[in-house]
């Protein structure tokens, strides 16, 4: 496995392998890795000749009040996991690298962030977005691969692989969870122990909501209601938001007629924590996107 930090010998590189007709395999991550970043490699290997992941904690899409300097990382153990997971190209890029001079282009994304987690984090996805589209750039994947805890990350990536003509399939698998169905997630260290236990009603409350779906129900007021509830009760988290929209367009249903995302953020003392599951109109979960 090779360690890459300089942005021109990550493009050289994969230059090198697109003239080869080497398909690859890529997964952006801001390390920390956990699980679900592995299912993602190993998912990867499986599909393409070769893979590369990128540790990359991206200050564009911290606000200012949000957790940047303590976002956790161990790049150390990272590498030791990539490597484990049959990665090939470990890119390590450092911010002045990847931002050497103020950015004079900025990009924006009209639809899909002005509800979930882009109502409260300005900024957050056009940062995404940027990042991404260097990444892209930078390592010229064939499919890139993204895990679904992340479901509107998910949807402005399928908007900005359509709009612009990335040529890249866009993979997105399974949220990778605790056996107590807790969202692996790197922010979950920072939950206490209480709070830990507090946490795992995220997901049966989204459950709880994805079986009245199944019962019939078709009403999306009364579905949020519900799983907010189930929060508000079970949790001394504080409800960041509860939202049931079409997916990926992430606009309002009047009913669940369609492919739809149930989606929740509670924030506890050290973490904010994000979870969802989309199915379609008959409460089915959909496991898989490409």
């Amino acid at each position: 496995m090779e360690i890459i930090r300089a942005k021109s010998d990550m493009q050289r590189k994969s230059f090198n392998y697109i003239r080869a007709n080497k398909t690859i395999g890529f997964v952006p991550t801001m390390g920390f890795f956990h699980e679900g970043h592995l299912a993602l490699m190993e998912q990867a290997k499986r599909d393409n000749d070769l893979v590369i992941t990128s540790i990359f904690v991206n200050p564009l899409q911290f606000g200012p009040n949000e957790d940047y300097e303590r976002y956790p990382r161990n790049e150390e153990n990272d590498i030791a996991l990539a490597e484990k997971a049959g990665v090939d190209i470990v890119f390590i890029p450092d911010a002045k690298d990847m931002y050497p001079t103020k950015m004079l282009i900025s990009m924006a994304i009209e639809e899909r962030i002005n509800v979930l987690c882009g109502r409260t984090r300005s900024g957050h996805f056009e940062g995404v977005l940027t990042v991404l589209s260097k990444l892209f750039h930078l390592t010229q994947p064939s499919k890139a691969y993204f895990g679904m805890k992340d479901a509107q990350q998910i949807a402005v990536v399928d908007a900005l692989i359509k709009d612009l003509d990335f040529p890249v399939d866009l993979i997105a698998l399974p949220t990778i969870r605790e056996n107590d169905g807790l969202a692996k997630s790197s922010r979950n260290v920072n939950l206490d122990e209480n709070e830990r236990e507090e946490a795992v009603f995220l997901y049966k409350a989204l459950q709880y909501g994805r079986e009245l779906v199944v019962d019939g129900e078709k009403n999306p007021a009364i579905i949020v209601k519900e799983v907010m509830d189930i929060i508000d009760k079970q949790t001394n988290g504080t409800i960041d938001y509860v939202e049931l929209l079409s997916y990926p367009a992430l606009q309002p249903v009047s009913l669940v007629d369609q492919q739809v995302i149930l989606a929740t953020a509670v924030k506890f003392k050290q973490a904010r924590l994000i979870d969802n599951l989309i199915f379609d109109k008959n409460g089915s979960l959909v496991k898989r996107i490409e």
